[in-house]
């Protein structure tokens, strides 16, 4: 894979991590990094060996959203070329979003702008304790369309009311509060929580983890009515007749480690 603006670290082959290399512009991106970020997640959803995908940025910034040479190539598209563009990022976003298997953010400085929105649609979002937010597009004349959906989800419609609005910075305390991110880690050093998150995940079934993923999105979405409980029968059903609930139920009964447990 020909990358120019990202790095696909493989060392780990159940956890690919991308990097967001672009350092010199605080990982600011266009459409070019986009479109790589694109290629690698179409190409990673395939791979049947991997429990889960990390996403961080090289350098003392996660990302600075939109980069200026992009943003001045906008100063001059037309509506169609604008909505040509915006679906770019918008395609990215639900990519990460729907992901099959777990997404975790290493927030491991600024993320500004379109960045908060790569953090919100990763499934888990951690943060070194010198990190910092800021959703600011209003300070451009623009919002934050594209990654709304996403970051509401995560902080809520009340504290986008003001993050929106105001464009105010904000730490990694706040974020945490906000839900934005799950916890911090010191000094721009993830190592610990890296491999205690590896050694959670490799005990799971990645079915399992995948059928979860699905679980949260259709039942947080929808009212708690008869059509979603016969849903949630279903699916529970289906799952304790599949190959891996059978071989989960069994190991555990058996007090054996499942076939899928990875040691290490």
């Amino acid at each position: 894979m020909n990358l120019k603006y990202i790095i696909l670290d493989l060392t780990d082959e159940h956890f690919p991590t991308i990097k967001l290399n672009c350092p010199q512009i605080h990982n600011a991106f266009n459409e070019e990094v986009i479109n790589e970020l694109i290629l690698i997640l179409n190409a990673l959803k395939s791979n049947t060996t991997i429990r889960g995908v990390f996403l961080t940025g090289v350098g003392r910034s996660f990302s600075a959203g939109a980069n200026l040479a992009w943003m001045q190539k906008m100063v001059h598209y037309s509506l169609e070329e604008n909505i040509e563009d915006a679906k770019q990022l918008a395609t990215l976003m639900q990519l990460l979003h729907q992901f099959p298997l777990p997404t975790i953010a290493l927030v491991n400085g600024a993320a500004y702008g379109g960045g908060v929105g790569l953090v919100a649609a990763c499934d888990m979002a951690f943060a070194s304790d010198n990190a910092s937010f800021c959703l600011s597009e209003v300070k451009l004349g623009l919002i934050p369309a594209i990654i709304s959906p996403y970051v509401i989800a995560a902080i809520g419609e009340r504290a986008a009311h003001r993050y929106y609005l105001t464009a105010e910075k904000f730490d990694t305390q706040t974020a945490k509060q906000l839900g934005l991110i799950h916890d911090t880690y010191p000094n721009n050093a993830p190592e610990n929580l890296i491999e205690n998150l590896k050694a959670a995940l490799n005990q799971n079934s990645p079915e399992a983890m995948i059928a979860a993923k699905k679980l949260i999105n259709v039942t947080s979405k929808r009212p708690v009515d008869e059509a979603m409980i016969e849903d949630t029968i279903l699916r529970i059903a289906k799952i304790r007749i599949s190959d891996f609930g059978q071989e989960g139920l069994t190991a555990f009964l058996e007090k054996r480690k499942a076939r899928w447990v990875i040691e290490g």
